[in-house]
């Protein structure tokens, strides 16, 4: 598979990468069905599938359960193959979602994360938001706390997972990549995407399929339409797609 520079990084990124919330968490996600947690054996087999196929890129947080602890000790020895992105700012404790987007709240979640995923630097880091972005980028200076820690070694590049349109062009001016919504049905967020196109920023699409409702996105192919319409998009690094099924990543991997 293609690999495509993160804006101004001079990190590569495979067009797809994998999302692991789903070999994490499976409390109050948004999916139209039910799922178990993945065997480590199943997840490895995914993750090897994934590698066959060209994906270097994985996406993970710790709200996403498990996900970090899984990854850290199943890519024990293979941690230089993989361009590794999580985040900090969200936790998932008890079928809640909790927020503290302080310096020290980033740190500590950072340094956690560190030790969860097996590695002594974090490629990406993005600051996971709970929807009021402007107010985290300039209230919380979360983009200071995460410079600070890019300079110390900690980080190769941060930005944000926005929810507005708003908070996601601020984030592309003040950071190195941002995660968007965008899809055939959801296409709120494009000037986000065309604005980092222009400042050389990465962008990495979340909800490329609608978290699986593809019944809501037209066509005879509604993958196929979602690829398409989403790739037409210069300024689009990779799109994270968060799936248990090889064939999914397959059947995605084959309309590049």
């Amino acid at each position: 598979m293609k690999l495509q520079l993160l804006g101004s990084t001079g990190i590569e990124v495979s067009r797809i990468g994998l999302g692991t919330v789903k070999i994490g968490r499976n409390q109050n996600v948004h999916y139209p069905e039910n799922f178990s947690l993945p065997s480590d054996q199943e997840v490895m087999a995914l993750l090897d599938f994934a590698k066959q196929s060209g994906i270097n890129l994985l996406d993970t947080a710790p709200a996403y359960g498990q996900s970090e602890e899984r990854l850290g000790k199943l890519l024990k020895n293979q941690r230089d193959e993989w361009i590794i992105s999580t985040k900090a700012g969200e936790e998932f404790v008890d079928g809640k979602s909790h927020f503290d987007f302080s310096p020290n709240a980033i740190q500590k979640s950072i340094e956690r994360s560190l030790k969860r995923l097996n590695t002594d630097m974090i490629d990406i880091l993005l600051i996971h938001s709970n929807g009021e972005d402007k107010k985290i980028i300039e209230e919380n200076q979360v983009f200071s706390t995460l410079e600070k820690l890019k300079q110390s070694g900690k980080i190769r590049a941060f930005g944000m997972s926005t929810k507005t349109l708003e908070g996601g062009l601020l984030a592309v001016d003040r950071s190195d990549v941002v995660m968007v919504t965008y899809n055939p049905i959801h296409t709120e967020e494009k000037s986000v995407i065309e604005h980092a196109y222009a400042k050389k920023k990465g962008i990495f699409i979340k909800k490329a399929l609608a978290s699986g409702h593809l019944s809501k996105i037209s066509g005879d192919n509604p993958v196929q339409t979602a690829m398409q319409f989403i790739f037409k998009e210069p300024g689009v690094t990779s799109v994270i797609l968060g799936t248990l099924n090889p064939d999914h990543l397959r059947e995605v991997i084959s309309l590049l």
